[in-house]
C-alpha cells in the first residue's frame, strides 16, 4: 500500500503515523522527545523514529514509503527545510530536511511549522473542509494561528503569519515572552486561565480544566476568571476578523475542550463586538492531537503531487 511517514515534533512527546493516499492512518506511535538530554539527542531521536517508521511501513506493506513529512515547533524555514529555532527544545539551525532524507535513503521530505501544519490538517479535512478562508486558533501553552486559503495556509513575507497570541489586547498589561505586555496569550491561552484560576481559588494546582468546571458547576469567582479571558480573546479574534475576513473560524488545543462552556460565551462575545465585519462560522476543532500527524502527511503527499518527473 502507497503511503508516507509523518512526524509532529512537540515539546515533551514526538506523534508519528503512516498515513495512506485517502489520509487514513495506518500505524500511530508516539515517543518522548527526550529534550532533558539536549538539542543533538532530539534530533536523533526524531531521525531514529522516522527510520523506525520506514522499515516498518516496508515490512508491513511491502513497499517503501514515498515521502515523509515533519511539522517541528518554533521558528521553521520551510522552503529551505530548516528548523531555525524552538526555544522549547533548544535547536538552532537545524536542517531536518537534509538530515532526514539522509536518514532515510533520499527519501523527498517536507517540513513544516507545527501550528501551520495542523491548521493544514484542519482546514483540509477537518473542521474548515469546504472553507475557502479559515482561520485555525488553538489555545493551549500560548495561542498562534494558521491562515488558510484556498486548500493551503499563508506562511507569510517571513514565516510569521499567523502569530495571533501576539496581538497586544490589554496595553499594559501582563508581561510577554516576546517582550510586549499584555499580548493575547497572557490573557487568553490555557496557561493564563490556569495561573488566574489557581490564584482566584488559592489552589496552586489548580489548571484550566478546573476552572471550566467550576464555571459548568455555577462558580462565579470561576465565571469571572473564565468571562475575563473570553472577552480578551474574542478582542483578539476580532482583530484576525477584520484583517483576514475569514469564513470558518476553528477554534483548538486544550482551552477547546471545555466544549460549550467556552464556545457559548465566546460567540456571544465575538458578535457584540463586531460591526461591519462578517460574522464567521465560530467551531471547534475536529481532529484534536492528530491534526499535526496528518497535517505533516498533507505535506507528504503535495511534496510527491509538485515533484517534476525526471
Amino acid at each position: 500500500m502507497k503511503h508516507v511517514i509523518a512526524l509532529d515534533v512537540g515539546g515533551t512527546g514526538i506523534k508519528a503515523a503512516l498515513i495512506a493516499e485517502d489520509c487514513s492512518l495506518l500505524h500511530e506511535a508516539r515517543r518522548a522527545t527526550g529534550r532533558d538530554r539536549g538539542p543533538d539527542a532530539v534530533v536523533e531521536t526524531i531521525l531514529d523514529f522516522a527510520a523506525e517508521l520506514h522499515a516498518l511501513g516496508r515490512e508491513r506493506f511491502g513497499t517503501a514509503a514515498s515521502a515523509a513529512g515533519v511539522a517541528v515547533p518554533g521558528i521553521v524555514d520551510a522552503e529551505g527545510g530548516t528548523a531555525v529555532y524552538a526555544a522549547n527544545l533548544g535547536w538552532r539551525d537545524v536542517p531536518m530536511r537534509a538530515l532526514m532524507s539522509s536518514r532515510l535513503g533520499s527519501l523527498p521530505v517536507a517540513l513544516g511549522h507545527d501550528v501551520r501544519t495542523g491548521g493544514l490538517a484542519e482546514g483540509r479535512i477537518g473542521a474548515g473542509r469546504g472553507a475557502d478562508r479559515f482561520l485555525f486558533v488553538p489555545l493551549g501553552t500560548g495561542i498562534a494561528g494558521a491562515v488558510g486559503i484556498a486548500g493551503r495556509i499563508e506562511a507569510g513575507a517571513h514565516g510569521c503569519a499567523g502569530e495571533i497570541g501576539h496581538i497586544v489586547v490589554r496595553p499594559g498589561g501582563p508581561p510577554c515572552g516576546c517582550g510586549q505586555r499584555g499580548c493575547l496569550e497572557t490573557l487568553a491561552s490555557a496557561s493564563a486561565v490556569s495561573r488566574a484560576w489557581a490564584a482566584a481559588s488559592g489552589a496552586p494546582d489548580a489548571d484550566a480544566a478546573d476552572c471550566a468546571e467550576a464555571v459548568a458547576s455555577g462558580d462565579a469567582a470561576a465565571r469571572e476568571v473564565w468571562l475575563t479571558a473570553v472577552g480578551a480573546l474574542a478582542d483578539g479574534l476580532v482583530t484576525a476578523i477584520t484583517l483576514l475576513d475569514p469564513g470558518t473560524l476553528i477554534i483548538g488545543g486544550g482551552l477547546a475542550e471545555a466544549g460549550e462552556t467556552l464556545f457559548r460565551p465566546l460567540r456571544a462575545a465575538v458578535e457584540e463586538r463586531v460591526t461591519f465585519q462578517r460574522l464567521p462560522d465560530i467551531v471547534p476543532a475536529a481532529l484534536g492531537d492528530t491534526a499535526g500527524c496528518l497535517g505533516a502527511g498533507l505535506l507528504a503527499w503535495d511534496l510527491l503531487a509538485t515533484e517534476v518527473p525526471a
